[in-house]
């Protein structure tokens, strides 16, 4: 019998013993009486389960302590009841997000009110000012922002559809596009035309969008992007494809923008 087992090794047991019951994610956490990212945070091995945890994962999920821990720990072939039946694993959910146009709008309006004048902001910094309000909003809330999708790409990841919403602002007067020049370099900005509607933005949305800007805007296109790399969405998803928003809750720090510690707490 093992005697320690690391976070990880818990975590992938916990995964298994999940889907072998038939269980979504948010179906365990709901018996757990713990959120979904936190759960997801437990399976990848990215924080603990504490004894009373343990003790009604065992009661949920059928398993006990000795076995748990055991190094023979298998379920390849065989099924929580015994059988030999192969089961039935469910996909997990996934919000998939859908763009909200007017939303979008706004928030590109509201971040180039913000930035626009700092020489650095171009299209790449904008772009991850976008990515990461995006995706720290849905893990904050799990809800989307702005509904954007976002694509790998070698310098990282970019929204969606975003030249043609960009064409369409420039074309009703919302945008200005200017080229210029950085430390040398070409440089393509955008100016703001008419002010973000603040009704189309919530409280907590506006205050996730200022906390990226007070961080990142002042960074430079190759530190902002070198940033975006080390990101979990982004590592974990493959060149030319969509990320994953569910993936935002596998994050590691400086990342992770949820406290799960003090979730697990109350």
């Amino acid at each position: 019998m093992k005697t320690t087992m690391s976070q990880k090794e818990i975590g992938q047991r916990i995964s298994k013993l999940r889907k072998m019951k038939g269980l979504s994610q948010e179906d365990l956490a709901k018996n757990m009486g713990i959120s979904r990212p936190s759960l997801a945070q437990i399976e990848i091995g990215n924080r603990g389960v504490s004894i009373i945890e343990i003790q009604k994962l065992s009661m949920i999920l059928g398993f006990s302590l000795d076995d748990f821990i055991s190094e023979s720990f298998t379920l390849e072939h065989e099924n929580i009841d015994g059988s030999n039946k192969k089961p039935q694993i469910p996909k997990e959910r996934i919000s998939v997000p859908t763009l909200n146009l007017e939303k979008f709008k706004n928030v590109l309006l509201y971040i180039l009110e913000k930035c626009a004048g700092k020489p650095n902001v171009g299209e790449t910094v904008l772009y991850k000012l976008l990515y990461f309000s995006d995706f720290n909003y849905y893990e904050l809330y799990e809800e989307h922002l702005t509904g954007a999708k976002y694509r790998k790409l070698p310098y990282g990841p970019v929204p969606q559809k975003l030249n043609t919403i960009i064409q369409q602002m420039l074309e009703t007067g919302k945008l200005q596009r200017v080229k210029t020049k950085y430390h040398g370099y070409p440089q393509t900005r955008y100016l703001p035309l008419e002010k973000a509607n603040l009704t189309e933005l919530k409280a907590s949305e506006k205050e996730v969008i200022d906390k990226v800007i007070e961080q990142m805007s002042d960074w430079s296109a190759t530190s902002i992007s070198n940033y975006s790399h080390k990101d979990m969405p982004w590592l974990a998803s493959k060149e030319g494809e969509d990320i994953n928003y569910e993936l935002a809750f596998y994050r590691d720090a400086p990342f992770s923008v949820r406290n799960y510690e003090e979730e697990n707490q109350n």
